[in-house]
């Protein structure tokens, strides 16, 4: 591998990682505020197709973010609702928001636009156009940094350079402020920050409602940035990879865009190399293309060492009369 199909793979890898760390980090947020969202998958999905189909009517791909995140703040909504103010099971109602999102794009979609349930291809203004960086191309010939500066740090979309600065802000909001300290209590002992006389359905429901708006830029990024438009289904089980990067990243930011770069570059791999030769040994593209999904599994099942959730996480609260 020479080095400029090195920097591609690095730069296909950041394109591929920025939806999974935008819902990744939503899911740090929920979690750590001790209500856990298997439900990501959904609201990105939810956010994907309303964010192409406003995108697509209006021409406008503001309009079509600020859809997607609505979309995405209803269903977050309706999570909350179900979780915290009925005290339902979690995992249930992330997995009905799951369900409901795939069937309901899909019905919506053949009835605004009739295309088998897709939206219309995007062109320009209704996609996120690439950023140059300031003088990307007077230093594209400068060998080694040039191809760095030029190729891999330039040229994303603003929701790619928004994604990558959610990190240091996440991990300021969490660990160097009041809200922050407060949402880490609520997911490890919510009694006694409601002894303190601070609200724990305020904050589940605040950390619930900062995980829709990360999901809903994630999802409007899929089909407004990385795709020209919204298909069926078209999230492919990000939703779920983005949590086995929070588990495997043990609830932590800067680890979480680690895991998600990993996932990244997994899938940049599979799409670079059909077949990759190891000696007299060829592995499949198919196999490429499952690794991600493996690691998941993986991950999952607690092979990567022992990952501790917050205390609280998954348990309604109940105020003591």
């Amino acid at each position: 591998m020479d080095f400029l199909t090195l920097i591609q793979v690095l730069d296909s890898t950041v394109r591929l990682a920025t939806p999974l760390l935008l819902a990744c980090l939503a899911g740090l947020f929920s979690e750590r505020a001790g209500i856990f969202d298997i439900g990501l998958e959904g609201k990105m999905l939810m956010a994907a197709f309303f964010s192409a189909a406003v995108a697509a009517t209006t021409g406008n791909v503001w309009l079509g973010l600020l859809a997607g995140i609505a979309s995405s703040l209803v269903l977050s909504g309706l999570h909350g609702l179900a979780s915290i103010t009925f005290r339902g099971n979690q995992l249930i109602s992330g997995v009905a928001i799951n369900f409901l999102a795939a069937g309901m794009t899909v019905l919506i979609a053949q009835d605004w636009f009739q295309q088998g349930g897709r939206t219309p291809s995007l062109f320009s203004g209704g996609r996120f156009e690439p950023l140059n960086l300031p003088f990307a191309d007077a230093l594209a010939d400068v060998p080694v940094l040039g191809p760095i500066y030029s190729e891999l740090l330039s040229g994303h979309s603003v929701l790619v350079y928004l994604a990558f600065l959610a990190v240091p802000a996440t991990a300021w909001i969490l660990f160097g402020t009041r809200f922050g300290l407060r949402l880490r209590a609520v997911g490890e002992n919510p009694a006694a920050v409601d002894t303190a006389g601070v609200s724990v359905v305020g904050l589940r429901y605040a950390a619930v409602m900062i995980c829709g708006l990360l999901c809903g830029i994630a999802g409007a990024y899929l089909a407004t940035a990385l795709q020209a438009g919204f298909v069926k289904d078209m999230t492919a089980g990000r939703g779920f990879i983005a949590l086995a990067a929070l588990i495997f990243a043990k609830w932590r930011p800067w680890h979480a865009l680690g895991a998600c770069l990993l996932f990244g570059l997994l899938q940049a791999v599979a799409l670079r190399f059909q077949n990759i030769e190891i000696g007299t040994f060829v592995i499949p593209v198919q196999m490429m293309d499952a690794l991600p999904y493996i690691l998941t599994v993986v991950i999952l099942a607690g092979f990567v060492g022992k990952a501790v959730p917050p205390k609280a996480g998954g348990e309604p609260y109940v105020k003591e009369r």
